[in-house]
């Protein structure tokens, strides 16, 4: 048993060794791309750019918690050496994955014709012809790139999430080289914009779809590996995801679309600029934490309950850091975006202190939700993430309306709304724990 700890704790440390330089690539990437398209945009534009990305996302719910039950089951199936199951589960995820993003994309494209975009983005700037090409062009990159993105899901599942980093730094590379030639030598254009972005998108997860399945040869998807018995087995541990996914869309990705709607898409761009900076210790942290999903998952299934337990102290540490180092990032945060992205824009000083109290909240939940989520414990999760999502745009329009809060309104029901399960996924895991020790006392 301590040579298997031992094993474990090596390969997530590799892994989070591997990811390390490429990782830093890629925010660095991200970070100076950011002022490049404000400039080339500006600010309005930005906004709707923003806005856009957000309710494309929305897609990623019809996977239906599927790509996350790959993924326990990827690690479940080598962590009981059964090869030719995981290539079961992974070529009918696939195939399944596929018809989906075909049907939802031909139906997007009917339906797109119908609806009255300058509306939804809240903006007479751009005219309804370039919105309605914009939003179609980036639905097409979208939708490939959601079947694409299940190599993801594998990866993990085989305990290489350095590999998914990769990926991350060659999209992120791209796409700013791509954008830095747009702003110098091409016209505004949101459907420029959107073939910088999709472009470097699909062609990272091409490029490690082609490695995984050249290396990993009998993990390769193949359609008469279809399994239609699979899916109710992705599915069964899916449909919680799929429900928590649709509670945590709620929650972050309908922030922009009030933001919008309330107070104008130039709003955006502020509250943009503000969470891309705090997001560099959810970045950092889920570095760390992205490899231990499946260690987990394995840890669980063999019983090495010393090995979760002594984990989960070392990430309770780490959440101390890194609390410390969001605090000082509130501190300094107004002088980063100035030397960053300029002072042009006008920012409340109560934006940086909830988003940083945001990011605490959300580093302390992603502890416990590692965990449960790669033991499949997720009733709590999903009872608390349903409650959250539904209480979460109330309470940001009551904040940012009523109260006159604006941005920080914003932030602040969303605040409110992550404190369920910050709270009782702290309880469960502490149960599940107690209750390991004693059955294995």
């Amino acid at each position: 048993m301590i040579e298997l700890h031992h094993k474990r704790t090596k390969n997530y440390l590799k892994q989070i060794k591997g990811s390390v330089l490429f990782k830093l690539g890629a925010i660095l990437a991200s970070f100076i791309a950011m002022p490049i398209m404000i400039k080339y945009l500006g600010m309005e534009m930005f906004g709707i750019w923003a806005t856009m990305l957000t309710l494309i996302s929305w897609v990623m719910l019809f996977d239906f918690g599927i790509g996350n039950g790959l993924k326990n089951k990827v690690s479940e199936s080598l962590a009981k050496n059964d090869t030719s199951l995981a290539s079961a589960y992974i070529s009918t995820a696939y195939v399944v994955i596929g018809l989906v993003s075909l049907i939802l994309l031909v139906i997007f494209l009917a339906l797109s014709f119908w609806v009255p975009w300058q509306g939804v983005f809240n903006t007479n700037t751009v005219s309804e012809e370039s919105l309605r090409m914009a939003v179609i062009s980036l639905s097409f990159f979208v939708f490939f790139n959601f079947w694409l993105s299940l190599v993801n899901q594998i990866y993990h599942g085989i305990q290489k999430s350095s590999v998914v980093v990769l990926g991350q730094f060659i999209s992120n590379f791209s796409a700013l080289i791509v954008i830095f030639l747009l702003y110098k030598y091409a016209p505004i254009s949101l459907t420029y914009m959107v073939f910088a972005y999709g472009g470097s998108l699909i062609s990272a997860n091409i490029g490690i779809s082609c490695f995984l399945f050249y290396k990993k040869r009998d993990l390769k998807p193949r359609f008469g590996l279809f399994d239609n018995h699979k899916i109710k087995p992705l599915l069964s541990l899916g449909l919680n995801f799929f429900i928590i996914q649709i509670a945590v869309l709620a929650i972050f990705m309908t922030d922009k679309i009030l933001i919008t709607q309330l107070l104008g898409p130039a709003e955006v761009t502020p509250y943009e600029v503000v969470f891309k900076l705090f997001s560099v210790i959810t970045i950092v942290h889920g570095l760390i934490l992205t490899p231990l999903w499946p260690a987990y998952t394995d840890a669980y299934h063999k019983n090495d309950f010393h090995w979760i337990r002594k984990t989960l102290r070392n990430q309770l540490k780490i959440f101390l850091i890194l609390s410390l180092l969001t605090i000082l990032m509130i501190a300094i945060a107004p002088k980063i975006i100035s030397l960053w992205i300029g002072s042009s824009l006008n920012i409340d000083d109560t934006l940086y202190l909830f988003m940083g109290l945001f990011i605490i909240i959300s580093v302390w939940s992603n502890v416990f939700a590692y965990f449960v989520n790669a033991i499949g414990a997720l009733r709590v999760q999903t009872i608390t993430a349903v409650i959250s999502g539904i209480g979460n745009i109330p309470l940001s329009i009551y904040f940012a309306k009523n109260l006159d809060m604006g941005l920080s309104g914003i932030v602040l029901g969303t605040v409110c709304s992550l404190s369920l399960f910050a709270v009782f996924g702290a309880v469960q895991v502490y149960l599940i724990m107690k209750k390991s020790r004693s059955q294995h006392a």
